[in-house]
């Protein structure tokens, strides 16, 4: 090959190369640009189902109740809402107050107790914990606890107060989180407020076993709910 011909040759790579390297830089931004478009997408979508549920109603009964729990500015500073509180706080029939948090089916977990009892059994322990980890960025933390109607209105108050605060206990306990005490809420509802129909049996429950309503309002119902309120 002459000496020209090898000029022409090395002119020639010299200008492919790096119309080649510009082609292939081209084409993985591209395919960034399009992955991320995507990811946004996905991610823009998964918040819309996650606040799907933040209903004007919802978002009132989590200010009412927040605050009258103690958990933000300005709130009565206590731990936990009794009965015919939470009634008043709410505002709402047992059924409608029920009704708000339907949409939260596939987030909440229901932890079932023994009759008369309050402690956690080692699924209760276990749905606590999951659903403590499902957090998703929310801010407040329910634990709405109930009794069945059977035995004393006065006894029934207590099993369901004690069902909450175990609830609580073992979560601190368990994290030994100082932000934790800003974070749940408790209401005891007893046998008088919002009992649960046997459709809530078909929720996440700490339980297999066959469910009745009576069982199901021996329980605590746990949910992060994070509406913006």
């Amino acid at each position: 090959m002459s000496d020209s011909m090898k000029r022409w040759a090395l002119l020639g790579a010299a200008l492919l190369i790096p119309l080649i390297l510009v082609v292939t830089w081209a084409s993985s931004a591209q395919k960034r640009l399009k992955a991320a478009g995507s990811e946004a997408k996905e991610v823009a979508i998964a918040s819309v189902s996650d606040d799907s549920y933040c209903t004007p109603k919802l978002k009132a009964i989590i200010r009412r109740v927040a605050g009258a729990c103690g958990l933000i500015e300005g709130g009565s500073g206590g731990r936990g809402c009794q009965p015919m509180e939470a009634k008043k706080v709410a505002a709402l029939s047992g059924d409608d107050f029920n009704a708000l948090f339907r949409p939260l089916t596939k987030r909440a977990h229901i932890v079932q107790f023994d009759s008369s009892k309050t402690d956690l059994d080692p699924e209760g322990v276990s749905t606590v914990e999951k659903a403590w980890s499902d957090q998703r960025g929310a801010s407040f933390f329910f634990v709405v606890s109930r009794a069945s109607t059977d035995g004393a209105s006065d006894v029934n108050e207590g099993l369901s107060r004690d069902r909450a605060k175990a609830v609580l206990t073992h979560l601190q306990q368990k994290f030994k989180d100082e932000d934790l005490k800003s974070q749940v809420g408790l209401l005891w509802l007893g046998e008088e407020y919002a009992q649960l129909g046997d459709e809530f049996c078909s929720w996440n429950r700490s339980r297999t076993t066959p469910c009745t309503a009576m069982e199901i309002n021996r329980s605590a119902f746990i949910a992060w709910i994070d509406c913006a309120i």
